[in-house]
Parts: C-alpha cells; structure tokens; sequence
C-alpha cells in the first residue's frame, strides 16, 4: 500500500524522533558516542542543540525499520524540506558519500495557551 507524501513526512518525523535522544530544550540530537560507551540502543548520547530533533542520515539510510517504511527516502526527505519541516545541506543526499550529514527536524513552534473566551451574563 503506498502512502501520500504528507503521510510519509508524518512517518518520517516519527523515525526522526525514535532515532534521537531528547534534549532539555525539548529537541533530539544523535551523536556517535567512542567505542563502549553506548547511552543508547543506537550507540548514541546526548549533545545539547537549539534546532530541533537531529539525526545523521547515515543513521536514517542503515535503520531497518526506515528500511521498511520508505521507498524512496531522499525523496522523503526532499519533500519534507521542501515544505520547510527539516533542513540539511546540499539538495541529494547519497548512502556512504553523505553519512554524516545532520537531518535536523524544526521543533513545533512554541504555542501560548489561549484563554477560555469571555461569557456574558
């Protein structure tokens, strides 16, 4: 069954954020650790970050599960900052050549919440 291209943005911020470690400032980030000192089942630890959930596309491109998900994931990727929810350098993205590369998800901007409206009486 094929997914639409909004579902697989949807999708593909999901594997973003299962990849990564949160932040205090509410983002992700995935960083190589040295050899044995894993924080995490990827082999990855906390690095602060003000950008949004982060993850290396080396990291996206070998994961199995995204394996499974997308046909097509530079094409994914391409939509999803082509409608401005993540950024990264250059405009392709190649397995080996690029690895290394930060996928950075936008956190959602900030919402206030909003009063309950006035009742008259």
């Amino acid at each position: 069954m094929a997914m639409n291209v909004e579902e697989e943005v949807e999708k593909l911020k999901e594997e973003i954020k299962r990849l990564g470690q949160l932040q205090q400032d509410g983002s992700y980030k995935d960083v190589p650790t040295p050899f044995g000192s894993r924080t995490s089942p990827y082999g990855y630890t906390q690095r602060p970050t003000h950008h949004g959930y982060q993850v290396k596309f080396g990291v996206l491109f070998n994961d199995d599960r995204c394996a499974n998900i997308f046909e097509a994931l530079v094409g994914t990727l391409r939509a999803a900052k082509k409608r401005k929810f993540l950024t990264y350098e250059g405009e392709l993205l190649l397995q080996g050549v690029h690895d290394n590369v930060e996928i950075t998800l936008k956190a959602p901007p900030a919402t206030t919440p909003q009063a309950p409206p006035a009742t008259t009486v």
